[in-house]
């Protein structure tokens, strides 16, 4: 949110509500305002491949709102942080650094515990929860933030999970990939114990983008510090877990210690294809807490253009940052990272340097394999645009020798999605070396041309400026200050006689 935007000088309880990021889009173009009557089940094509966030001011005249791809697009998670696009990345990493502050309120205080619902009263399919994927197995609550008590060291996890409705007090949840909430759920489930987990729903960009990060220590602090601003919590209404006070929703329960029993899935996941039914545990809700003008939120996660998913943009954020640190702990002078969000965000890294010493290059490949874990990482030169599609394919084309610049490591933690894997429990990693060897970066052919600039010095006739030393027929043309170029031709045609030459380089001298 933009720091000079009326909703920022509200009181800390609205400043990062998900409702006035949103409101503070109204004058952009990022926002698709649909005022009209819509369906749930229209819900997902009009998200589908859009490339703005939308509000739904009336879903299936229930008086209910609900609003769409909020982080599906890089300029509007920069807005988030208040920053231009192409200061994200640095703005995240200073705000890793700061000292988280908390606000504790009470239920009375807590804008997210204004109506509380337990009991018998609980049903949370009446939430406008809607079908996003034609093969899901049930409508999912996409853009939930769980929150979760580690029992053995007393520490928040956060984290980002999906729920999908089994009924009016139960979903599904997946927890079949490698994570902390799994490994904190399985030790629980062994005892026969319940683990308490509280999910909010309707944040803030930068609740969302922290709720991606990993850290050690309390990730609740990680919340707070990349606000920048305290963080206002309460404690739920059924469980000591403190969650955001600020939220629209939150969803309470805990996971049933019964362990990965219950058919989950399929659904369309991050990389763009459906994850398979799945053995996963059940989540029991426990209460529903939400603001009196509570807004609904769900989150783009699939289909033919993932550079315009929620989920796209979150990881692609989350790796360029990770990218960022591991490049800065083995190269001098690191240059700019980027993660194609089409390629669901963490799949591919791009990073360019300028090279100090003979396989720094190769080093840098090695260390984001190994430590940010994409399957396919570029390394290139300062002039190439990484952004770039187009000058990416050049470099590839042009500067790679697959025998040579080809870095494979095989027998590595893969991404279990990856359907490339074809079931197979571990996967490779490739490593493309499109830097120039260092002997060989300063080569005058290896120059990218460019148009001529005539910058060069003026001498008084073209006989002189040869006598200078070697000059590139631009740097003759500059020398008479020639606009045209065809005299310069007919000049040293007739200077031939006395003793014109061209060295390696192409450059005209006199010798002797």
């Amino acid at each position: 949110m933009d720091a000079k935007s009326p909703h920022a000088q509200k009181n800390d309880l609205d400043r990062f509500r998900l409702r006035n990021y949103i409101e503070d889009l109204i004058d952009t173009d990022q926002l698709d305002i649909r005022d009209e009557r819509v369906d749930l089940a229209d819900v997902a094509a009009i998200l589908q491949g859009n490339d703005k966030a939308v509000w739904f001011r009336n879903i299936g005249g229930e008086n209910v709102e609900l609003v769409g791809n909020v982080v599906g697009g890089r300029e509007r998670l920069a807005r988030a942080f208040g920053v231009p696009s192409n200061q994200l990345r640095q703005e995240l990493e200073r705000r890793l650094k700061l000292k988280p502050e908390f606000i504790e309120l009470t239920r009375a205080t807590a804008p997210v515990q204004e109506v509380v619902i337990t009991g018998d009263d609980i049903d949370i399919t009446k939430l406008p929860t809607h079908l996003q994927h034609a093969a899901d197995g049930a409508p999912y609550i996409s853009a939930t933030i769980d929150y979760t008590i580690d029992p053995e060291t007393g520490l928040t996890n956060v984290g980002l999970r999906r729920l999908m409705l089994r009924g009016p007090k139960e979903t599904g949840i997946d927890l079949i990939a490698p994570s902390d909430l799994r490994a904190i759920y399985l030790k629980a489930s062994a005892k026969g114990e319940r683990l308490p987990v509280s999910f909010a729903l309707g944040s803030h960009p930068i609740d969302m983008v922290a709720a991606t990060m990993r850290q050690a220590g309390d990730e609740l602090d990680l919340v707070a510090s990349m606000r920048a601003a305290p963080l206002p919590t309460v404690k739920c209404v059924t469980n000591d877990i403190r969650v955001p006070a600020d939220a629209e929703y939150v969803i309470e329960g805990y996971l049933d210690p019964a362990g990965h029993v219950e058919k989950e899935g399929p659904y369309g996941e991050y990389l763009g294809y459906y994850g398979v039914v799945k053995n996963n545990p059940v989540f029991h809700v426990t209460a529903i807490t939400h603001r009196r003008d509570a807004l609904f939120q769900t989150a783009t996660i699939s289909g033919n253009r993932m550079d315009l998913t929620d989920t796209s943009n979150l990881e692609a954020l989350r790796a360029e940052l990770n990218a960022w640190m591991a490049l800065k702990s083995v190269v001098r002078e690191p240059i700019a990272v980027y993660t194609p969000v089409s390629a669901g965000g963490s799949m591919c890294v791009r990073f360019s340097m300028r090279q100090r010493f003979p396989g720094e290059a190769r080093s840098a490949l090695y260390t984001i394999l190994g430590t940010v874990g994409p399957k396919n990482a570029f390394a290139v030169d300062p002039d190439i645009d990484i952004f770039n599609d187009k000058q990416m394919e050049w470099a590839f084309a042009t500067r790679f020798q697959p025998d040579r610049d080809l870095v494979i490591a095989t027998g590595v933690r893969a991404v279990p999605l990856d359907p490339s894997l074809l079931g197979a429990p571990s996967g490779s990693r490739a490593g493309y070396d499109l830097t120039w060897p260092l002997d060989h970066i300063n080569r005058w052919d290896l120059a990218i041309p460019t148009p001529p600039t005539y910058a060069g010095k003026k001498f008084a006739s073209l006989e002189a400026a040869l006598k200078d030393g070697p000059k590139r027929f631009e740097d003759l043309m500059a020398a008479s200050g020639s606009r045209d170029g065809r005299e310069i031709v007919r000049e040293l045609h007739l200077l031939r006689g006395k003793g014109l030459e061209r060295d390696e380089q192409g450059r005209y001298f006199l010798a002797g």
